[in-house]
């Protein structure tokens, strides 16, 4: 029991030791993950004015049905890329969230780019 809330509050300090270096505006903003059991969700968010620019969390369980989560992944990260050209975002960083860059992540990622948005 005492293990998962130490991993907990290492990711949770990963989050914010990231977070104090990274700041995304509305010109070039945050590609911030979660991922959860099931589904992994994106969204590109302006820090400066504190609002979501763009977020695909509607579409995510038709992306995920009958698929593996990893090939799932790259579908959401190509949808986020779509929606993010239409309102002529190009460039974004990307937050983790404390996830290691590896599996889903990584494959959202990859999608991202190949829909066009340069992380």
């Amino acid at each position: 029991m005492n293990k998962v809330t130490l991993r907990k509050t290492k990711r949770e300090k990963r989050i914010v030791k990231f977070r104090s270096n990274v700041q995304g505006t509305s010109e070039r903003p945050r590609l911030s993950v979660f991922r959860s059991n099931k589904y992994i969700y994106a969204q590109l968010i302006d820090d400066v004015s504190g609002k979501v620019l763009i977020d695909v969390s509607p579409e995510v369980k038709k992306l995920h049905e009958k698929k593996k989560k990893v090939d799932a992944a790259k579908e959401v990260g190509k949808l986020l890329a779509e929606k993010a050209k239409s309102k002529k975002i190009l460039t974004a960083v990307f937050d983790r969230r404390g996830y290691k860059y590896h599996g889903r992540v990584k494959n959202l990622a990859d999608g991202a780019r190949e829909g066009g948005l340069q992380l």
